[in-house]
C-alpha cells in the first residue's frame, strides 16, 4: 500500500522536469535584464548631473532591455506633448536575450544525466512561459519611466523572437533533425522532403544563401567603415558634440559599438541600390542623396553621402553585391562539382540552376528580413520613416543574386569540370563501382598476339630460304 508505482514516479520526474525547465527560462531572461541593469547602473553612477535617480535609471535598463527584444518604445517627454516612438533596435544588443533563450531551452530539452527529461514541447512551452514573466514584469517596471513599452509589440513580435529562441534550442537538442511535414501539407512535398538527394540540396542551398547574405553584411562594413575613414572630422565633432564628460562619452560609445550591425545592413542595403531613408523627405541611393535629410547628430551618420548626385566612388559600392552573387556561386559550385568525386556524380546543370536559384531566393528573404529590423522611426513627422526599406532591398537581393549568379555558377561549374589535368574529371569509375579486370598472365604462358607474329614471322623466313 505505501509503496510508489511507476506512474505516480513518472508523473511526478515529468512536473519536475518542466518546473526546472521554467525556472530555466526565468533565470535565462533575469541574466539578461541583470547584465544590462548593471551596465545602466554604473553609468548612471558615474554621471556627473544624473537626470534622474535610481529609480529611473532601473525603469530605463528594463525599456533597453525590452528594446533589445524589438519592443517599441515611446518618449513621452517631447516639446509637442504627442510621445515619439523609439523603434530603431541596436541589432549587437538582440544577440544576448536570444542566445540565453537558445541555451536555456537547449539545456532544458537535454538535460544532465541523471535528471528527468521533459517532452520536447514541454520543455518548448516551459522556458518560453518562464521568459515571459520575466518579461511582463520588466514591462511592468519600466512603465512609468523615460523610455515606456509600447504594450501592442509585446506579444510581437517581443513573444515571436523568445519563441523562436527557444525553439532552436529545442531544435540543436534534438541533433538538429529535419523531420517529416506536418499530415495536413501536400503529399508531393512530403514525398520530395522524404528523399535524401532533396534535402542535400535544400541544405547546399541554405549554405550558399548564408554565404551571399554574409558577403553583402561584409562588404556593407566595409563601405560604412572607409565612408567613416573619409569623413573621421565629422565623426569626430559628432561624437565629443554629445557628451562633455568621460561617461557620457563612454555611453556614447557602446551606443554606436551596438549599432554597428544596423550600420553594416545599411551599407549594404546602400550597395544593393535601395539604398536608406533619412526622414520622410531623403534618401541615400548609389546614384546620390536626394531630399533634405532629417538626421540628428551622431557618430555612425558622419558616413552619409553628401547631397547631390553620386560619383564613380559612390558607383563602387555596386561591387558588394556582386561579390554576395560570385559567392553564392561559388559556394553551389563546390556542391555541384566537388573536388573529391567523379565527374558522373556532379549534378545536371538545370539541377544547379535550380539550387542557385533557391538560394537566391533565401539569401533575399533573409536580406529582407534584416534589412526590416535594421531600421524603425525615431519620432513623429520627419522622423517616422529612418533606415533601409526592406520591401526593395531584398528583391534587390534577390536580382542581383539570380541575374549574377545563375551565369557565374554554370561558368564554374564547366571550368571545375573540364579544366586539363584533373584525374577524377576522365569519366573514371567511382569508388563503388568494380573496375574491370585487367587480363593476367600466367608465367610460361604466350599470348595469342605473340603467338600469330612468331608463326608470321617463320612463315616469311622459309619463303626467302627457298627462293634464295
Amino acid at each position: 500500500m505505501t509503496q510508489r508505482s511507476p506512474m505516480v514516479t513518472a508523473e511526478r520526474n515529468r512536473t519536475l522536469a518542466l518546473a526546472s525547465a521554467l525556472v530555466r527560462g526565468a533565470v535565462a531572461a533575469g541574466l539578461g535584464l541583470g547584465s544590462l541593469t548593471v551596465l545602466v547602473m554604473v553609468l548612471w553612477i558615474s554621471s556627473p548631473y544624473p537626470d534622474s535617480g535610481p529609480g529611473g535609471a532601473l525603469r530605463a535598463a528594463a525599456g533597453v532591455w525590452l528594446l533589445a527584444h524589438g519592443a517599441g518604445l515611446l518618449r513621452p517627454d517631447t516639446l509637442s506633448g504627442v510621445p515619439a516612438p523609439v523603434s530603431l533596435v541596436p541589432l549587437l544588443l538582440v544577440v544576448g536575450p536570444v542566445w540565453l533563450a537558445h541555451r536555456a531551452a537547449r539545456d532544458a530539452a537535454d538535460p544532465e544525466e541523471g535528471r528527468p527529461r521533459p517532452s520536447q514541447a514541454g520543455a518548448f512551452c516551459a522556458v518560453t512561459a518562464g521568459y515571459l514573466l520575466v518579461v511582463a514584469g520588466g514591462a511592468a517596471a519600466a512603465r512609468g519611466g523615460s523610455l515606456r513599452p509600447d504594450p501592442d509589440t509585446l506579444v510581437f513580435p517581443v513573444a515571436l523572437v523568445v519563441a523562436g529562441a527557444a525553439a532552436a534550442g529545442v531544435w540543436t537538442a534534438a541533433g538538429r533533425p529535419f523531420g517529416p511535414l506536418p499530415s495536413w501539407s501536400p503529399l508531393v512535398l512530403q514525398e520530395a522532403v522524404a528523399r535524401t538527394v532533396v534535402r542535400d540540396r535544400a541544405e547546399a542551398a541554405c549554405r550558399s544563401a548564408a554565404v551571399g547574405v554574409t558577403v553583402l553584411l561584409g562588404g556593407g562594413a566595409l563601405l560604412v567603415a572607409v565612408a567613416l575613414g573619409r569623413n573621421a572630422g565629422a565623426a569626430q565633432d559628432a561624437f565629443l558634440g554629445l557628451a562633455g564628460d568621460w561617461s557620457g562619452r563612454i555611453a556614447v560609445l557602446l551606443l554606436a559599438a551596438s549599432l554597428v550591425p544596423n550600420a553594416a545592413l545599411w551599407g549594404a542595403s546602400y550597395g544593393l541600390g535601395p539604398g536608406f531613408s533619412l526622414g520622410t523627405g531623403a534618401t541615400a541611393t548609389p546614384l546620390g542623396l536626394a531630399g533634405s535629410p532629417t538626421a540628428p547628430s551622431f557618430p555612425l551618420l558622419a558616413a552619409v553621402p553628401d547631397q547631390g548626385p553620386g560619383t564613380l566612388l559612390n558607383g563602387a559600392a555596386l561591387a558588394v553585391p556582386v561579390a554576395a552573387a560570385l559567392a553564392l556561386a561559388w559556394s553551389t559550385a563546390r556542391r555541384a562539382a566537388p573536388a573529391d568525386a567523379p565527374r558522373a556524380r556532379a549534378w545536371s546543370r538545370s539541377e544547379t540552376v535550380r539550387v542557385t536559384l533557391l538560394a537566391a531566393l533565401g539569401c533575399g528573404a533573409a536580406t529582407a528580413l534584416l534589412t526590416a529590423v535594421a531600421g524603425g522611426p525615431l519620432g513623429t513627422g520627419a522622423l517616422r520613416e529612418f533606415g533601409p526599406v526592406w520591401w526593395l532591398a531584398g528583391p534587390a537581393a534577390l536580382a542581383w543574386t539570380a541575374g549574377l549568379g545563375v551565369p557565374a555558377v554554370l561558368l564554374l561549374r564547366r571550368w571545375r569540370l573540364r579544366t586539363p589535368g584533373w584525374a577524377w574529371r576522365r569519366d573514371v569509375p567511382g569508388a563503388d563501382e568494380s573496375p574491370a579486370a585487367a587480363p593476367t598472365r600466367v608465367p610460361g604462358e604466350t599470348s595469342t598476339k605473340g603467338a600469330a607474329n612468331a608463326t608470321v614471322s617463320e612463315a616469311r623466313a622459309g619463303a626467302e630460304a627457298r627462293a634464295s
